[in-house]
C-alpha cells in the first residue's frame, strides 16, 4: 500500500505543472542516443504521448545524423564534413531525404502510434512549413560565433539549407485535431530545391514560430558545463557567449544554444538542454521542480528579476 501511496504523491506533485501547461505548445528535439537505443525510444514515445494525454501540444523534431553516415557506408559512399557540416552533393541529398523523412521519419510515428498516440510525419516541405535558403559558410561561422580563414569564408555546402521562414498553419491544423507533428528537417527553397538543414536550427525556428511555451533539446550530455566540468542549471545569452568566446561551448553544442536563444528571441517561454539518456527526462523537466539538464535564458537571474513587474517595481534592496 506504501508504494501506492508514493505513486499518487508523484501524479499530485505534477497537478500544478500539468495544470500551467495544458494547451501549451512543447517542441522537442529529438537526437543522440535516445534515438538509437530501444529503451530510451520506448521511453520516448512513453513520455511524449503522456504529455498529449494530460492536455499539453507536443511537436517533435528529429535529427539523424549517424543513420545518414551508416547509409552512406553501405552505399559505399564517404560522407564529407566542412566546418562540422554535411558537405551535401545532389546524390547524398538523395540519401539524406530517404532517411531522414522516410526510414526514421515512419519509425518514430509507428513508435508513437504504437504507444496510443496520434503521430503524423512530415518534412519541411509539407504544407509550405518551411521555406529554405542555401547555408553558406559566413553564415554558419557566424551563427556558432567562429571566425574563418578568408580562404573558407566562400565554401559551398552543396544542398544544407538555413530556415528562411516558418508557416505553421499546417502545424496548427494537426494541434486542433489531437495529432502530434513529427517532422523531418529537409525544407525547399521557391525554385524547388531541396535541403538538409541542421535539426537543432528548425526546432528552435519552429518553437519560434508556434510560439511554444517550452523548446527541449534532448542530447547526450546532462546539459551545459563551465571551463571545471562542472553542471550549469542556468546560462544567459551572455554566459553563452563568454563561453563561446573561451572555447568552453564545443561545436557540437553550439547550434543548441544558439537554437534556444533564437527561439526565446522568437517568443518562446523557456528553453532546455537536457540529457536524454536519462530515463523519462522530459517528464521530469516539465513535471517536477527539479531540472534535468540545463536552462537558457535570455537575461541573467538579477536582471530577469529586475524586469519582473513585481519585483522591478519594489522599493529597497531585494530579498533572496
Amino acid at each position: 500500500m506504501n508504494k501506492l501511496i508514493k505513486k499518487a504523491d508523484v501524479l499530485i506533485e505534477a497537478l500544478p505543472y500539468i495544470r500551467t501547461f495544458k494547451g501549451k505548445t512543447v517542441v522537442i528535439k529529438y537526437g543522440g542516443h535516445a534515438m538509437t537505443d530501444a529503451p530510451l525510444k520506448e521511453r520516448f514515445a512513453q513520455n511524449v504521448v503522456l504529455l498529449k494525454y494530460v492536455g499539453l501540444n507536443p511537436v517533435i523534431v528529429h535529427g539523424g545524423g549517424p543513420q545518414i553516415d551508416q547509409m552512406l557506408d553501405r552505399l559505399g559512399m564517404v560522407a564529407k564534413f566542412r566546418h562540422g557540416v554535411r558537405v551535401t552533393d545532389a546524390a547524398t541529398m538523395e540519401i539524406v531525404e530517404m532517411v531522414l523523412a522516410g526510414r526514421i521519419n515512419m519509425e518514430i510515428v509507428d513508435l508513437l502510434n504504437r504507444h496510443g498516440g496520434q503521430a503524423v510525419g512530415l518534412s519541411g516541405k509539407d504544407g509550405g512549413l518551411m521555406l529554405t535558403k542555401p547555408l553558406t559558410a559566413k553564415a554558419w561561422a557566424e551563427s556558432i560565433e567562429k571566425d574563418l580563414d578568408s580562404d573558407d569564408s566562400d565554401a559551398d555546402f552543396g544542398f544544407v539549407g538555413d530556415v528562411k521562414s516558418i508557416d505553421p498553419t499546417l502545424l496548427l491544423k494537426l494541434q486542433e485535431d489531437n495529432y502530434i507533428p513529427v517532422i523531418a528537417p529537409i525544407g525547399t527553397d521557391r525554385e524547388g530545391n531541396t535541403y538538409n538543414i541542421n535539426a537543432d536550427l528548425v526546432a528552435g525556428a519552429i518553437a519560434a514560430a508556434l510560439k511554444a511555451e517550452k523548446l527541449v533539446m534532448l542530447t547526450d550530455v546532462k546539459g551545459i558545463r563551465d571551463a571545471n566540468g562542472r553542471h550549469l542549471p542556468t546560462v544567459s545569452r551572455k554566459d553563452v557567449q563568454r563561453m563561446v568566446k573561451r572555447g568552453t561551448i564545443s561545436e557540437g553544442m553550439l547550434p543548441k544554444v544558439h537554437a534556444c536563444l533564437d527561439a526565446l528571441a522568437g517568443g518562446v517561454g523557456k528553453a532546455h538542454v537536457i540529457d536524454g539518456r536519462t530515463p523519462h527526462a522530459i517528464l521530469v523537466e516539465i513535471f517536477t521542480h527539479k531540472a534535468s539538464g540545463s536552462e537558457v535564458v535570455a537575461l541573467p537571474v538579477m536582471a530577469r528579476l529586475l524586469n519582473h513587474p513585481q519585483v522591478g517595481a519594489q522599493s529597497g534592496p531585494l530579498r533572496w
